[in-house]
């Protein structure tokens, strides 16, 4: 996934016009947004610096990868100017010094603690499910099953980003397959960025790009954002519509594991359809 740091600036710099930052336009430019001359102006650095440093080099001049020399300093003033949000300046920060990303050697087939499968088979009322780092599911609990079918699937399918851009019944099943798309691309660029020597992440992004123009449209827009919480509504050919929201935690000791877990309101029109899917699937 080289090229990341570089095509994630371009991307952020040409989203400002000049006006917003105090600076003239002087009529149509042949690029959107900042010229790279403007954002290092702003931020308080070389030209030839920025230049080097959207180049994917470091301050030196050879591969940042061998540099490690990009200061905090340096990255702030530059997500200062390019109004980065927070997880944007954090990914910033990762794709820049991708040496200091680098964690320990994960196993190739992630296990789930017998403890958190116990805490998510304790959730009766509430569909949960363990994601890992290339948000495929490692594991869910009954009412999960009953209603995205991860029993009934292969372990490669078992993928959010799989069922989200090659299940031909995804657009059917997510009524704002736009927003859900757009999401997952968003989150998964987070662990792209984190780990960019996983194989398997990148041979992920690969299938999906040339699988899906879609996804390949959304991956080529560096858009950055965490699915830490929100509202999901989902078309069950059982259950019919349902209106989730839902949380998501770090599973202790493993921050490469995310608990997932959907909690519809209590006496909602959702929650007795869930209740109704539990017991359906239970008998079935």
């Amino acid at each position: 996934m080289d090229g990341d740091l570089g095509d994630f600036l371009r991307s952020r710099r040409a989203r400002i016009r000049p006006e917003e930052v105090g600076l003239p336009s002087y009529g149509r430019r042949r690029v959107p947004g900042l010229r790279r001359e403007e954002v290092a102006q702003l931020a308080g650095v070389s030209v030839d610096y920025y230049i080097r440093l959207e180049q994917g080099r470091g301050p030196g001049g050879t591969s940042r990868t061998k540099s490690g020399g990009v200061s905090d300093a340096v990255l702030d003033s530059i997500a200062r100017v390019l109004r980065l949000d927070e997880t944007e300046h954090a990914y910033l920060r990762t794709v820049a010094r991708p040496r200091a990303a680098k964690g320990a050697r994960r196993p190739a087939v992630p296990r789930v603690r017998p403890g958190v499968q116990l805490l998510l088979d304790a959730m009766e009322r509430s569909p949960a499910f363990v994601l890992g780092r290339r948000m495929e599911v490692l594991a869910w609990n009954a009412l999960a099953d009953a209603l995205l079918g991860f029993g009934a699937l292969e372990p490669a399918a078992r993928s959010m980003p799989r069922l989200v851009f090659l299940d031909q019944a995804a657009a059917d099943f997510y009524p704002e397959w736009a927003a859900i798309a757009a999401q997952t691309v968003a989150n998964l660029r987070i662990s792209a960025g984190r780990y960019p020597d996983d194989p398997a992440l990148t041979g992920l992004v690969g299938e999906l790009s040339v699988k899906s123009t879609d996804f390949r449209r959304l991956w080529a827009d560096h858009e950055v954002k965490a699915c830490a919480y929100g509202v999901k509504r989902v078309r069950h050919p059982v259950a019919g519509l349902l209106t989730l929201p839902y949380e998501t935690l770090t599973v202790p000791e493993d921050p490469d594991q995310t608990l997932v877990v959907y909690t519809p309101e209590p006496g909602s029109e959702t929650a007795e359809r869930l209740a109704l899917l539990g017991s359906w699937a239970t008998a079935g």
